[in-house]
């Protein structure tokens, strides 16, 4: 059975005050088979990961470089980040698809640094306003998964969060159907590649303007496995709206 994963991505947000909300949250465990993630700025990391280290509360970064080491300067290696006590990177937002012109092959090699570097990688898919409007959702999405993920990873390394780019904080979310639809057919093309085991084990987020109103009836959704979470994620009290729902679920 999959574990339960809410994981909040704070984006490029938060100064050292910003720990007191992720103190708040970390004083309360975390219901029962759910895991709960946070990613914040690498300015922060290292102090997260001190002050949840006793709790239910992990943390992760944000993206990484697929290098080990070397002469890139500003940034920073999955190797770097798990030194700093990350247990997972997200990988392929798509604000970097779209800010830095990420492809799907730079997205794959980000991935397998992480899992090499013992992260989970959780690689996100998405399509725009526009692919939706003229029907290519599944295509875009079946492309990305199979440029963006590498070969080798299990449900213990991976998890794919699906992220429509014109619902992340819009406040517009896909209809229950639509979820239902991009769930099930990203289940399907694990499946296809990967068997039955590593298929059937990779978790499955929803992200996009996901709230403590909306929560339970996107978690209701077969395939849905928790949740990437931005804005939402910024307040303990509002992402642990979430995490209870999820946890309800």
């Amino acid at each position: 059975m999959r574990r339960k994963l809410a994981a909040g991505n704070w984006k490029m947000n938060g100064l050292s005050g910003a720990l007191e909300e992720l103190k708040i949250l970390s004083a309360s465990p975390a219901p029962e088979e759910t895991d709960i993630l946070v990613c914040p700025p690498s300015t922060l990391l290292s102090r997260a990961a001190d002050l949840t280290k006793r709790s239910d509360v992990a943390v992760g970064g944000q993206d990484c470089h697929p290098n080990p080491s070397g002469a890139h300067t500003g940034d920073v290696s999955a190797q770097m980040l798990a030194d700093a006590g990350a247990s997972a990177v997200i990988i392929g937002h798509s604000e970097r698809r779209q800010d830095h012109n990420e492809i799907d092959k730079q997205i794959q090699e980000k991935a397998r640094a992480a899992v090499d570097a013992g992260l989970i990688a959780i690689v996100c898919v998405g399509e725009s306003l526009s692919e939706r409007e003229a029907g290519d959702t599944l295509d875009v999405i079946g492309k990305q998964l199979s440029g963006s993920i590498p070969d080798g990873v299990t449900g213990e390394t991976l998890v794919v969060a699906y992220e429509p780019i014109w619902a992340i904080g819009t406040g517009k979310v896909p209809t229950i159907a639509q979820i239902h639809e991009v769930h099930d057919f990203v289940r399907g093309q694990l499946l296809s590649r990967f068997g039955l085991e590593v298929g059937e084990g990779v978790r499955l987020l929803y992200g996009g303007s996901v709230k403590p109103n909306n929560a339970t009836d996107i978690f209701a959704v077969a395939n849905v496995d928790g949740a990437l979470v931005g804005g939402a994620s910024l307040k303990a009290a509002d992402f642990r709206g979430i995490i209870d729902a999820l946890g309800a679920a």
